[in-house]
């Protein structure tokens, strides 16, 4: 291994030496081009991807951490550079969150989110920065509107003319934009939301005018067009307010429906008919009442009202006496003429005259309230009709049957009284809350209902439980019969049987006792007799039986009752 190692360096060297020193400079600045490159690489590959969320960096620390807190109720992970640059993850994420940014007013001041500006050339001419203003501000527009929900795709163009020098020859700034909805989505019937895309490219663009704008869908519907959707607003408010009178409705009936069923079936009574009829109007009523002060409460312990009540209190008193007595003064004229005084008031001169004058003034407080109320909708008229039915029963024979005429059960109906409609309305009137200053009308009549399909069922059904009874009977006195016929069989055979049996035992006896007889006759006479082997073996157990008894009783008993219990 060292002499390869050898072998090679000394070629290398062998070959260094016959370069000449261009080549030499060519070699060692290719090597060193490529750890460059290398170095390069590897900056490049371990370097984050992350994007700045904005060109310029946050110097405020409140603002950083108040767009941080809002990323972070995104869940988007953010990261603050060195420089204080704020980044996120894509730009798909940072043209997200800046509009949204935008939106709720955090964006830092000092802070420029248009990237289009970040670059200034000095040969840039006053078109392009126009060009790129546009861009900027259409960018910006679609950024900010994909950013809200229900919005799938859109396409703005803004059109901003040039400056003139005189206003009327100025054009007007305009926008088209096209909008796709989220599938699913009720956007394109929703005024408000149609209406707030608006105003929100009006505010985006100065000198931008709401009849200017244009936004329609993808089949070139125009959903901004408010001045003909006047109709369709109008159908809309009358689909509502005929949407709240159903529900109110469908209130009514199923309170109605509640109060019944506590008392009644749900098959004894029908609502038939509700009708409510609403003031759709906004209306506002100023009521100012005025009402007795309370001095002393009423005490709730006693049966009586005990409270006292004053229409008014003294607030102030002012009083005003003016007293005059003399003779008043009578006017001359110029001295050295005579007076212009009548002759008959002449005589009256010198005589003393008396004025009293006497005033009281009280000012009363009483009590005042002041009622503002808005009232929309408000029911001006209810009106119930509820029919009730009254109730079947089924007729019985004196011996507890039903009776039956043509296959159908025998019914009697009886009416619901008068009295019980009258408290079945007042059921009524209290769940809907009746007025009757309102004009509200309650009607519960009594109505026979149609029940003939229901009989019909219920005696198909009566008659088909009686034939399966019936059925059921007649089966069970058969299983009776054959019951008692098995056992009576039974019984006939065992007794057919035990005589039988006690028929051979007699006759086996009879033959022992035969046998027996002959044996001891032969024995007396000293004749010997042999016996066969079937006797030998009888006689042998015979003798066992009779010594086993005799051994243990009790268990030759209980083998005897097993054999008896066996027959």
């Amino acid at each position: 291994m060292n002499e390869l190692f050898q072998r090679v360096v000394s070629q290398l060297q062998a070959v260094w030496g016959k370069w000449t020193i261009v080549q030499k400079g060519i070699f060692i600045g290719v090597i060193v081009v490529a750890i460059a490159g290398m170095i390069a690489l590897g900056s490049l590959s371990g370097s984050s991807p992350w994007v700045p969320l904005f060109s310029q960096p946050i110097t405020d620390q409140a603002d950083l951490e108040r767009i941080r807190a809002r990323l972070d109720q995104e869940n988007v992970e953010s990261s603050v550079s060195a420089d204080g640059v704020l980044m996120v993850a894509d730009n798909a994420t940072a043209r997200r969150m800046r509009a949204i940014l935008t939106r709720e007013d955090l964006i830092p001041s000092g802070t420029d989110p248009w990237q289009l500006f970040d670059i200034d050339r000095w040969t840039q001419t006053d078109f392009e920065r126009n060009v790129n203003l546009r861009r900027a501000i259409t960018r910006q527009l679609q950024d900010h509107i994909l950013s809200l929900d229900e919005i799938d795709a859109v396409s703005v163009i803004l059109e901003i003319p040039e400056q003139e020098l005189f206003t009327e020859d100025q054009k007007a700034i305009t926008a088209s934009i096209i909008i796709t909805a989220k599938p699913g989505s009720d956007i394109a019937e929703d005024r408000k939301k149609i209406e707030g895309i608006e105003k929100l490219v009006q505010f985006a663009v100065a000198g931008l005018k709401p009849e200017n704008i244009t936004i329609t869908d993808r089949t070139g519907r125009v959903l901004n067009d408010f001045a003909n959707l006047a109709e369709f607003d109008r159908l809309e408010l009358t689909r509502r307010e005929l949407e709240i009178i159903r529900s109110r409705e469908r209130q009514y009936r199923t309170e109605i429906q509640r109060a019944l069923s506590a008392i009644y079936t749900p098959s004894r009574f029908v609502v038939t008919n509700i009708n409510v009829d609403m003031d759709m109007g906004k209306r506002t009523e100023k009521t100012e009442e005025f009402f007795p002060i309370e001095i002393k409460p009423d005490n709730p312990r006693t049966p009586f009202d005990d409270s006292e009540v004053t229409m008014s209190v003294t607030r102030s008193v002012r009083t005003f006496d003016e007293n005059y007595e003399g003779s008043g003064f009578n006017p001359e004229g110029p001295p050295g003429q005579e007076g212009q005084m009548p002759p008959g008031y002449k005589d009256m001169e010198g005589l003393v005259g008396t004025y009293n004058r006497n005033e009281q003034q009280v000012n009363n407080e009483i009590n005042r309230r002041e009622i503002y109320e808005e009232k929309s909708p408000e029911v001006r008229r209810i009106s119930v009709s509820v029919a009730l039915d009254g109730t079947w029963t089924r007729v019985f024979d004196d011996r507890g049957n039903l009776q039956i005429e043509n296959n159908q059960v025998v019914r009697e109906y009886t009416p619901v009284p008068a009295d019980e409609l009258a408290r079945a309305k007042e059921l009524i009137e209290a769940a809907v809350g009746f007025n009757r200053d309102r004009g509200d009308t309650v009607t519960v009549q009594h109505i026979q209902f149609d029940r003939t399909q229901q009989f019909i069922e219920e005696d198909a059904q009566f008659l088909r439980r009686q034939q399966v009874q019936q059925m059921v009977l007649y089966i069970l006195i058969g299983v009776a019969i054959l019951l008692v016929s098995f056992i009576v069989f039974r019984l006939v055979s065992r007794e057919i049987e035990r005589r039988r049996r006690l028929r051979e035992e007699e006759l086996a006896r009879q033959h022992q006792a035969m046998r027996e007889a002959a044996l001891r006759s032969a024995e007396e006479e000293g004749t010997e007799v042999e016996m066969s082997v079937e006797e030998r073996a009888r006689m042998e157990l015979q003798e066992n039986a009779v010594n086993m008894a005799r051994e243990h009783p009790e268990d030759v008993a209980q083998l005897i009752r097993t054999w008896l219990r066996e027959e």
